[in-house]
């Protein structure tokens, strides 16, 4: 699981797509293609930004749900969790 986390967060169109599902969850990829190129001037077409997703929820970081012909893609931050329950940060200042 984690090799494929960390593919799917080591791109920067992916990075940008979950942002954008954080901003607003359960976007169509028709919704998503266009805020991606009006906010962020990403003008990939529609196939390659499902291949996005496509990867992202092989992560786990995307699930996707059919309603009629429409399928909507909701965000999953889990996995996101189970990496900083593994390796917690430290906010104390360390010793100089």
């Amino acid at each position: 699981m984690d090799a494929e986390l960390f593919k799917a967060l080591g791109d920067a169109t992916r990075r940008t797509i979950l942002d954008e599902l954080v901003e607003r969850d359960g976007q169509t990829l028709f919704e998503l293609c266009g805020r991606l190129t009006m906010k962020h001037g990403l003008t990939s077409s529609r196939q390659a930004i499902s291949q996005h997703l496509a990867v992202l929820e092989e992560a786990g970081l995307v699930h996707t749900r059919r309603q009629g012909r429409y399928k909507f893609h909701h965000v999953d931050t889990g996995p996101l969790r189970a990496i900083v329950a593994r390796w917690p940060i430290d906010t104390e200042e360390p010793d100089s």
